[in-house]
C-alpha cells in the first residue's frame, strides 16, 4: 500500500487530504518553534527528577493510609522543583481539575471571604462550585462570596476598573489561564505575571490562584514563576501525558499547599497520608512525557487553524498566533456543523471510534454538550477531544493528541465529515 493510500483506509477523499498536506508545508516555521519549547521542558523536566533522586522504589504502590509513600512524596518534589514552588500536593484523590480547583479555593477561604476573579467569568464548572447556579455544597453555602471583572474587548485585563472594583476583602485571586468555553484570548505567563505585580500591589494579603490547566509546556515558564502564590492543574491534562489514569495538582506556598491538603483529606492530617494505589509509575512516567505529548497537540491545532482558515471559519488562536495553552477554537455557527465537526474526531480515535457522540445534558453545564473523546483514560482532555456547548456561536474547542500523525488524521476527518454532510 502507498503511503498516501493509508488516508483512504480512512475514508479520506485526495482532495481533503491535499487541502490538509497543503496546510502542513506552509507550517515549519511555527512547528519549530513548538519542537524548541518541548526541548527545554523535556530538559527541565528530567533535570527535576534526577535532582530528587527518582529510583525505582518510588515506582512501587502503597495502599490503606499510605504512611510513608517513597514515590508520592518524591513526585511532590519534583512537581514542586519543576514548577518552582515551595511546595506540592499531587494525589490520584484529586479526581478532575474541578475538583483541584474545589479544594485549594476552598482549603484557602474563610466564611466571610471574597473569591475573585479579574478576567471574568471562570469555566462553567468552578462556576458551579462558587455557587453561582445553587448547587449543593458551593463555597456560597459555606459563606464565601465572589465577584469578577469583564475584560476588555480585546480580551486583555481593564486594570483601571479591577483597581474599582476589586472587594475590600478579597482573600483569594482566582486567574483562568485557558479561555474555557469563551473566544477570549487564553493568557500568556507573561501577561499572567504583570497581573500579579499589578494585584499584590492592591491587595499584597491575598493569595493569588492560576488555574493552569491545559496551559502545563506550552510555554517555557509556568505562572508559578512569575508570582502566583497557588497554581493548580489535572494530570489527565499536559502534564499527565496520556499516561497518568486520574490525578491533579497544586503546587505553591507552603501555607497554600498545607491548607489543601486538609481539605483534601482532614484536618490534622493534611498531606500525610493517600496510598497511590500503584499510579506512581504512569505519573512519574506521564510527567515525564508531557512535554512530548503537548507538543504534538500543539502542532495538531497549529494545523487545525491553518486549514480552517483557509475554508473561511473564525478560529482562536489564529495559526500563526501566539499560543499559551493548548485548546484550538473553530466557530462553526450551526449545531449540524459543530455535530459533525466532533463526530469527525471521534472517528480519528483508537477508541470508541465506531461510536458517534451526540448532544447532551452535562452536570455544571447550563445547555447540552457534544463531547468526541475515543480516550484510553476517559475524560482525558490531553487525547485527543473536541467539545462545545451547544449554543452560539456553535464553536468546537478542540484540544489533544497523543501523537501528530493521530492529530493530522483528525483535521482530515473533520473536514471530510462536514463535507459528506454537504455542510462545506
Amino acid at each position: 500500500m502507498k503511503f498516501a493510500d493509508i488516508y483512504g483506509e480512512f475514508g479520506i477523499s485526495k482532495e481533503v487530504r491535499e487541502l490538509v498536506e497543503k496546510a502542513e508545508a506552509s507550517l515549519k516555521g511555527k512547528f519549530a518553534e513548538i519542537e524548541a519549547a518541548e526541548e527545554y521542558n523535556q530538559l527541565k523536566v528530567l533535570h527535576a527528577m534526577q535532582k530528587n533522586k527518582v529510583t525505582e522504589a518510588c515506582l512501587l504502590e502503597t495502599t490503606g493510609y499510605g504512611y510513608n509513600d517513597l514515590g508520592r512524596e518524591t513526585l511532590e518534589n519534583v512537581y514542586a522543583d519543576l514548577f518552582g514552588t515551595e511546595d506540592a500536593l499531587v494525589r490520584s484523590q484529586i479526581v478532575c481539575g474541578t475538583h483541584a480547583l474545589a479544594v485549594a479555593i476552598s482549603g484557602n477561604t474563610r466564611p466571610g471571604d471574597m473569591v475573585y476573579s479579574p478576567c471574568g467569568l471562570p469555566y462553567d464548572t468552578l462556576q458551579t462550585v462558587l455557587g453561582l447556579n445553587g448547587a449543593k455544597g458551593s463555597l456560597k453555602e459555606y459563606g464565601v462570596g465572589f465577584s469578577y471583572t469583564e475584560l476588555l474587548p480585546d480580551g486583555s485585563f481593564d486594570y483601571e476598573r479591577i483597581r474599582k472594583e476589586i472587594p475590600e476583602n478579597a482573600a483569594l485571586i482566582e486567574i483562568q489561564r485557558s479561555r474555557g468555553y469563551s473566544l477570549r484570548p487564553s493568557f500568556s505567563v507573561e501577561s499572567i505575571g504583570e497581573l500579579i505585580g499589578f494585584l499584590k500591589k492592591l491587595k499584597p494579603n491575598a493569595k493569588i490562584m492560576v488555574d493552569n490547566c491545559y496551559g502545563e509546556f506550552v510555554e517555557t515558564k509556568e505562572p508559578s514563576e512569575v508570582g502566583a502564590d497557588m497554581m493548580v492543574g489535572s494530570l489527565i491534562k499536559n502534564p499527565g501525558g496520556g499516561i497518568a489514569p486520574v490525578g491533579g495538582y497544586i503546587v505553591g506556598t507552603e501555607e497554600c499547599v498545607e491548607n489543601a491538603a486538609a481539605r483534601l483529606t482532614a484536618p490534622g492530617i493534611g498531606k500525610e497520608i493517600g496510598p497511590s494505589l500503584g499510579n506512581n509509575r504512569p505519573m512519574f512516567m506521564g510527567l515525564y512525557h508531557g512535554p512530548q505529548v503537548t507538543a504534538a497537540a500543539l502542532k495538531g491545532a497549529v494545523l487545525l487553524a491553518k486549514v480552517y482558515e483557509m475554508l473561511g471559519f473564525d478560529t482562536f488562536p489564529k495559526f500563526g498566533e501566539k499560543r499559551s495553552d493548548i485548546v484550538q477554537t473553530v466557530v462553526l455557527k450551526t449545531p449540524e456543523r459543530l455535530t459533525e465537526f466532533c463526530r469527525g474526531v471521534q472517528s480519528a480515535s483508537p477508541v470508541d471510534a465506531c461510536y458517534a457522540p451526540e448532544p447532551n445534558a452535562m452536570p455544571g453545564y447550563d445547555c447540552e454538550v457534544i463531547m468526541a473523546a475515543g480516550c484510553f483514560t476517559s475524560g482525558s482532555s490531553i487525547e485527543l477531544s473536541a467539545d462545545g456547548p451547544l449554543r452560539e456561536p456553535y464553536a468546537a474547542y478542540y484540544q489533544g493528541g497523543l501523537n501528530y500523525a493521530q492529530g493530522k488524521l483528525a483535521v482530515m476527518e473533520t473536514v471530510q465529515f462536514l463535507k459528506n454532510g454537504s455542510l462545506i
